[in-house]
Order: C-alpha cells, then structure tokens, then sequence
C-alpha cells in the first residue's frame, strides 16, 4: 500500500492507474478505523479495480464546543489495518494541504435542505462542513466509484443529490451498517463511552426496532410513535437529540402512501453523541 500526503503526487498516481485502464474507487475516512470501515473497503475492492481510502480529521464539521481536538488520531494502527485488507493507495493530507490555510476562509458548498434539519438542527455548519470537505477529496481523487457507510444516513442521501446536482462522474454507494453482537452501531467516538454507558448504548438500536416493528404492525401515527421513543430514551439514561420517521429515499416527511421509510435516531450517552438508523419497509 502506498501513502502520500500531497495532492500532487496522488493526481499523479491516478493518472498511471487510469492509463492502465482500471476504474477508481475512493473511500473518504476520519481514521480510527473499525470493522465498518474496513468493510467500506472490502466493498470498493469488490466495485473497482485500485482504492484509495483517505484519513482527515476534518475541522470544518466540527462545531466550536466539539471534539475536533480530542477526536481519536491512530494514523500507526490505521495504516497496519489498511495494509492488512490491501487497500492500495492511502491518501493522509494535512489542513494546510486541503484548506490552503485557515477553514474559515475557503469557498463552500452547501446542499440545501441539511442544514438545519436532523442533525443539522442541532450542529450547525456541520453538513456544510461535508459537503466542502468531500468535493474537494472528490476533485483531488476523482474516482469512478465512492463507498460510503449508511450509518451516517443523512451524509450519504446529501452527497448523492451534491453529486447529482454538480454532475460529478461518480457512483456513490452505501454500505450496510457494521453492529457490535449487541447492535450498538460501529462508531469511531464509540471509545468514549464508560463501560457503564457501553452497557446502555445498545438501548438506542433496540428502540429504533421497536419503532420498526410498531410500522409494521400499521402503526401510523408518526408524531406518537417518535414521541414513544423519545421517552424510552430518556428513560434509559440517554439525552435524546431526535428519533425521526422519513422517506427512505429523500429523508423528507412520509406522504401517506410511502413504504419505503427509515427511522434515524440521535441522542448523547454521557458526554458522547450516537447516531444511529433503521429501514422500513411498509404495505
């Protein structure tokens, strides 16, 4: 596996690839990786022919009473895990390198509709911050393929329309979600949590089921179903953000006909914020 730190040396190294004829997948990290990362590449192994996976600890999502500065940095055991599932190129820039100085001053992109919606409700900037980070690791890759974890749900469903809406050439696909036995979500900030609030995390996936299971039955009254599981939340300990019911395709508020439906989930369990979501389908 190769590392590079420079967009010129990684333009260049696509370059050769391309002139090889092979198609090009990318698969964007923060580091500290986990199963479900790894899985991201496995997935884009599966979709491509050369991938490249890029670590940056993006300031730009982060909001000014956020972890950005404690956020876990394992760049050694990172490259051992990407080595060891023959990723082939790893990209590891520096904010000088993606920014050109201070975040504050680049150009940005943003995608309507995020910003203050879900998780954009209550971390303003943060999906901007996205949006801005990955067009630019897009334009320095350029790759046929991106591979992106459905955990991050509202993440995914935003970069495809931005990838639409810019007419990028580039597929952008999901993978499934990676749980612990227990259902907790893979998670990089899952390391924050004591093991008193580990024991209690899994709560959160086991109420997103209940939700699900509760649709499936012909429960309809949404408003009832997300207050229910509000409450269970707190009553477990956590300090919930939102449990919300949408379509699955475009994350707005069910019509009374659609089927296809997830239900996403934010709440903090201590000091650490978890995300997590469930797809439903309806007849």
């Amino acid at each position: 596996m190769e590392i590079l730190t420079t967009t010129t040396a990684l333009r260049e190294r696509i370059r050769a690839q391309r002139a090889q004829g092979k198609r090009i997948a990318f698969v964007p990290t923060m580091g500290n990786l986990h199963a479900g990362h790894l899985q991201l590449v496995r997935q884009a192994q599966a979709l491509a022919d050369y991938v490249v996976v890029s670590i940056f600890v993006n300031p730009m999502q982060f909001g000014p009473n956020e972890d950005y500065a404690s956020y876990p940095r394992t760049l050694d055991p990172d490259k051992a895990a990407l080595q060891d599932a023959a990723a082939d190129l790893l990209f590891v820039p520096d904010v000088q390198e993606i920014y050109g100085g201070s975040p504050g001053q680049v150009t940005r992109v943003e995608v309507p509709g995020f910003e203050g919606d879900l998780c954009g409700r209550s971390r303003p900037g943060f999906f901007t911050g996205i949006a801005t980070v990955v067009t630019g690791l897009f334009n320095r890759v350029q790759p046929d393929i991106a591979v992106f974890g459905e955990k991050d749900y509202q993440q995914l469903v935003m970069i495809r329309r931005m990838v639409r809406d810019l007419c990028m050439p580039i597929e952008v696909h999901g993978a499934e979600i990676v749980r612990e036995v227990d259902g907790l979500a893979m998670s990089s900030r899952n390391g924050y949590l004591t093991p008193a609030e580990r024991a209690t995390a899994s709560r959160l996936y086991q109420v997103l089921n209940e939700v699900k299971t509760a649709l499936e039955r012909g429960a309809s009254d949404l408003a009832a179903l997300e207050q229910t599981a509000l409450d269970s939340l707190s009553v477990a300990g956590f300090n919930p953000d939102y449990v919300s019911i949408r379509q699955r395709g475009d994350l707005r508020v069910p019509a009374p006909d659609a089927t296809e439906l997830i239900v996403l989930a934010a709440a903090t369990l201590g000091t650490t914020r978890l995300i997590d979501n469930i797809v439903i389908s309806v007849t």
